[in-house]
């Protein structure tokens, strides 16, 4: 793959003297001790903003470093009746809230005193939920408030031996505030305020010093993981591929992000809290990276290092070597065949699929359909011998024993050589038959296994269609307008991403897009309808193709899939799928990728 700028694999040398370098405030960490922050906590008439609860009164207690720099209370007048039992809890009643004002003088007064804090509150989704739906009724701008919650934050490093629970009762009591929680707005802010110190004191003892640090703490992540943050440093906050390596200089996790340095600085937080992503992190030694002009290509890059390295923490695409074909061969008498590769010899191929047993299902489903033989003997024209048993059964029109003429089973064969490359129709009615007689019969299991003997075949179908419409093209060019305003281009050749590029501001598109073509990788296409890629390589290319605002810029070729094709069925099969994923535990789900074809426009 080639771009109009170089890209390189980089890293730190173990023993490398490294350069200074100023790294900004979002790389190095916002010290806890340096920002300020706004502990609020409301009284209202209810649990629900939505369904008609008022706030009732807002206290607010800004804190830094320490140090108490100001608090805001005020009560709130409801314009509605305050409940018996609120009154009880809170101690506010009706007469307490006639002469305050109301929320929309309220809001606006506590909004500039929070301004430019670190909002805080016990049970925050609550309170801020509040404050933000009266906002959104003022049509009033809500700040991009960062916002911490020390019931959250408590209930990943409080302990039953702490406290009972995580309440703000609870941890008062156990970090010895100076103010009680009462149920009112200051008193119960000002307990947070030394809730959240206690907290802030528990957390330093581990190594979280920093905002960023403090928002993605778990316990699961040990204080060894988090100590090895200074491996992505180095990183830069662009899209691309980084490659965890041990001290043996060997690959341990290949991964790709939009943002390289965040990611990996991730991997060290509780962002990442997978048991075997710990233990790897434990192993690595320095972070390898390839910066990419665009997310595509970093998607592509890091498929081909996962094949080339085979990283032993990586649970996917290691082994896209490891396909299954169906193949309708060429001979006398032709017949399917399960294969492992595609070879030159003018024969049609199914596939590829991920596991053998799917390859299989689809191979009954055929068979179901299409009598053709099944024994792996070659034929001659005019053969001679007993008939088989699937012979005796129906299943096969039997030309070893003469009881079916060439030009007869030679018209079966162009039917299933159709269902397999342009028109499935047959199979799907002739499945859909058996599953009807099957439930009516209510032998429910084995109308299932007939279903996905169908989805199997479907599904292997449209991507055979689908794969080997780009894999025929020697050459796709498309663009399409990213977040940022400019042009990610890619050129494909025969479903293989050739060149990858960003046409930068201000330059000549077509002058641009002209280069990128003469620097792409030469490919030459692979045998048969195999693409000249790894298929799933080549299906991220066409999701990406397929993805809206895409504009083809050149097609060499023809680029088209059959209208009658297999595409079509997959609605149906798709949602059978969601629904048994529904049923099925969320470990256990895998996303199907659905298809759309892109709008063909100029490119400006």
């Amino acid at each position: 793959m080639s771009r109009a700028s170089a890209q390189t694999v980089t890293s730190t040398p173990p023993g490398a003297v490294q350069r200074e370098a100023q790294l900004s405030f979002d790389e190095l960490g916002r010290p806890l001790r340096d920002l300020t922050f706004c502990v609020v906590d409301l009284e209202t008439t209810g649990g629900s903003a939505a369904q008609g609860s008022m706030i009732t009164e807002i206290g607010a207690v800004k804190v830094r470093g320490g140090e108490v720099l100001g608090e805001f209370q005020t009560l709130v007048n409801p314009h509605t009746t305050i409940p018996p039992f609120i009154s009880v809890l809170t101690g506010i009643t009706n007469s307490m809230v006639a002469d305050s004002p109301g929320i929309e003088s309220a809001l606006p007064a506590f909004l500039e005193f929070a301004a430019g804090c670190v909002l805080v509150a016990h049970n925050a989704p609550f309170d801020v939920g509040f404050l933000q739906h009266f906002a959104a009724e003022q049509q009033r701008p809500w700040p991009r408030f960062e916002v911490v919650d020390t019931a959250k934050i408590a209930r990943r490093v409080i302990t039953r031996d702490d406290a009972p629970n995580c309440k703000l009762s609870s941890l008062a009591r156990l970090f010895g505030a100076e103010t009680t929680p009462n149920h009112r707005a200051l008193a119960d802010a000002r307990a947070t305020v030394d809730v959240l110190h206690g907290l802030f004191g528990r957390l330093g003892s581990v190594g979280v010093q920093t905002l960023e640090e403090l928002q993605t703490f778990s316990a699961r992540v040990s204080a060894a993981q988090r100590k090895k943050r200074h491996l992505a440093e180095q990183l830069p906050h662009a899209p691309g591929v980084y490659l965890f390596r041990d001290d043996h200089e060997r690959v341990l996790y290949v991964g790709t992000s939009r943002d390289l340095r965040t990611r990996v600085r991730s991997y060290f937080t509780a962002s990442e809290t997978r048991s075997r992503m710990g233990e790897m992190v434990r192993l690595a030694d320095r972070v390898d990276h390839v910066e990419c002009a665009t997310p595509l290509e970093a998607q592509v890059r890091e498929l081909r290092l996962i094949a080339e390295h085979k990283p032993r923490y990586n649970r996917r695409s290691r082994f896209p070597e490891k396909m299954h074909f169906i193949k309708l061969t060429r001979e006398p008498w032709p017949r399917l065949s399960l294969v492992t590769r595609v070879l030159e010899d003018d024969a049609d191929y199914l596939g590829p699929f991920s596991s053998k047993r799917a390859a299989e299902s689809c191979l009954s489903a055929l068979h179901e359909t299409f009598p053709v033989r099944q024994c792996t003997d070659r034929l001659a024209r005019r053969p001679s011998r007993s008939a088989c048993v699937l012979a005796e059964m129906g299943k096969c029109l039997a030309p070893c024993d003469g009881s079916v003429d060439e030009a007869s089973y030679a018209a079966l064969v162009r039917q299933l050589r159709d269902a397999l490359l342009r028109r499935p129709d047959d199979v799907v009615e002739t499945i859909n038959h058996r599953m009807g007689l099957l439930a009516a019969e209510e032998r429910f299991e084995e109308a299932g296994a007939h279903r996905d003997r169908l989805a199997s075949f479907v599904r292997a179908a449209a991507r055979t269609q689908r794969l080997g419409a780009l894999t025929g093209c020697p050459e796709v060019v498309a663009a399409r307008r990213e977040d940022d305003g400019r042009w990610a281009v890619h050129v494909v050749r025969h479903g293989r991403l050739a060149a990858a590029g960003v046409i930068p501001s201000g330059h000549d598109a077509h002058a641009y897009v002209a280069q990128l073509r003469a620097a792409a990788e030469t490919v030459r296409p692979a045998p048969g309808p195999v693409p000249a890629a790894s298929a799933e390589e080549t299906e991220k290319i066409l999701r990406w193709l397929e993805s809206d605002h895409v504009r083809l810029v050149e097609v060499t070729g023809e680029w088209a899939c059959p209208v009658a094709g297999a595409t079509r069925h997959l609605a149906v099969h798709d949602a059978v799928a969601q629904s048994r994923r529904e049923l099925t535990p969320a470990a256990e789900r895998r996303p199907l990728a659905t298809s759309r074809r892109p709008r063909v426009e100029a490119l400006p």
